[in-house]
């Protein structure tokens, strides 16, 4: 049975190593934190915290494994929770003027949550699971275009193949609309020590390695993280170790039960 490339990827649970590094992509930008940081649970802690995961995986399960109802009722959610999320930047930040106004509504913005998943999923499934070739990550992203097109972006921008992602990402870096907020600092300590992290003993500290070392540098440094070699080592160790734990995981353990049971 021939596989969708977005399927395949999305089925492996480890791909999540590669959620926290989009999240802080998608905080990064201004209008994305305020919208978070006010109008989310984001930092509340525990039976919240666990709570936004659980509805998150389920969202995209229903995404990429669901039927065509339960893809409907998925985005709908979505857009029900974006009609709620508008407001006004609380502080000048890069491009943007205090009082700017936001809207999760905005193509612009849904545009780069999309592309910030486009980049991070397919990268993690990478280094710990296997290689995609050029035409598998071109695939991917067009398989995954339709849902960014649902959720609101605009059918001529969504990117349909890997260069043109990196290219509107490359894009979006030199305008200026990306720069890290006091907002997005504060927010990226809960994406990098959530409530109860300890429940997921070495795993949380191996998504922090993960998250941190595969930034964009530029992006890492204006959180105020930094970076040495002991932290490049450290990253390296940890991506060889979750290489190793794939290839003896059985499917039934690597894979979520939704994508288990269409293959």
């Amino acid at each position: 049975m021939h596989l969708l490339v977005s399927r395949r990827v999305n089925a492996e649970r480890l791909a999540v190593f590669g959620w926290s590094r989009a999240i802080l992509l998608q905080l990064a930008h201004p209008l994305v934190a305020a919208g978070v940081a006010e109008h989310s649970s984001f930092r509340r802690g525990g039976v919240a915290a666990v709570a936004r995961l659980h509805h998150t995986i389920r969202a995209m399960l229903a995404l990429t494994f669901g039927d065509p109802a339960a893809r409907q009722a998925a985005i709908e959610r979505i857009r029900a929770i974006h009609r709620r999320v508008h407001g006004r930047l609380p502080s000048a930040a890069g491009i943007f003027a205090a009082g700017a106004p936001y809207s999760a509504e905005d193509p612009a913005l849904v545009l780069w949550v999309h592309a910030t998943l486009l980049e991070s999923i397919p990268l993690v499934y990478e280094l710990t699971v296997a290689p995609l070739t050029p035409e598998e990550r071109d695939r991917y992203c067009d398989e995954a275009a339709e849902i960014a097109v649902a959720l609101g972006a605009r059918p001529d921008a969504v990117p349909r193949a890997w260069s043109a992602n990196a290219e509107y990402l490359t894009f979006t870096y030199a305008s200026g609309a990306v720069a890290v907020s006091p907002q997005a600092r504060e927010l990226a300590a809960t994406v990098l020590a959530p409530p109860l992290a300890w429940a997921a003993g070495p795993l949380a500290s191996m998504n922090r390695v993960v998250t941190l070392g595969l930034l964009p540098p530029p992006i890492r440094e204006q959180y105020g993280w930094t970076w040495d070699a002991r932290d490049e080592a450290r990253l390296t160790g940890t991506l060889r170790r979750l290489r190793a734990l794939r290839r003896v995981l059985p499917r039934r353990a690597a894979w979520w039960p939704e994508a288990r049971r269409i293959v």
